[in-house]
């Protein structure tokens, strides 16, 4: 196609596409100047690994924080559990009128309430007993007893896993079992 002023035109470029002084203002190329393609389209390998780095943070930073949560709610749970055989214990004692007690086995990581069968403890959980001298049955196992009128020999059962800690308190004097979070260790 020729044009009025006696130049052939090429075709229409978009602008940025003709080089340097090839190019005219009204976007068309002159014969012999160099076409640029159009500027490819994506990413780049850097870029895109750059993107994988950051979801790979993000995915662990996550799933650090599922675990701790899991974990914390485990110790919760066991805790709570616990606490219930503690007042089952002291109800039955209230309610039969005679003592009772419950069993602390940390040999075999378990707890046993009266006429009810041995409760496990989970695993990758520590147990630590604090009970009077008296109710120790040998090192590694003991008792909290609880008497008719309410009252018990007291001490505590910390559930410990990595640095969360609960702790399960039974009140020597009025028998009461209360359960509290410790700040962490």
């Amino acid at each position: 196609m020729r044009m009025a002023d006696g130049e052939s035109r090429i075709g229409i470029a978009e602008p940025g596409i003709c080089p340097g002084a090839d190019a005219r203002r009204d976007g068309i190329c002159r014969r012999g100047a160099a076409v640029r393609p159009a500027r490819q389209l994506g990413f780049s390998l850097l870029e895109l690994m750059a993107v994988l780095i950051l979801i790979a943070i993000a995915v662990t930073i996550a799933s650090v924080s599922v675990a701790n949560s899991l974990s914390s709610a485990k110790i919760q749970a066991v805790s709570r559990d616990l606490v219930a055989a503690l007042r089952y214990t002291r109800g039955q004692a209230i309610v039969k009128g005679q003592q009772k007690t419950l069993d602390v086995d940390l040999e075999d990581m378990s707890y046993t309430a009266p006429g009810k069968t041995a409760v496990k403890f989970p695993d990758k959980v520590e147990i630590k007993l604090l009970t009077a001298q008296n109710e120790l049955i040998h090192d590694k196992a003991g008792r909290i007893r609880f008497y008719p009128d309410g009252s018990s020999t007291g001490g505590h059962v910390s559930v410990i896993a990595g640095t969360r800690e609960w702790r399960v308190n039974v009140g020597w004097l009025t028998g009461e079992v209360d359960l509290e979070e410790l700040k962490e260790r």
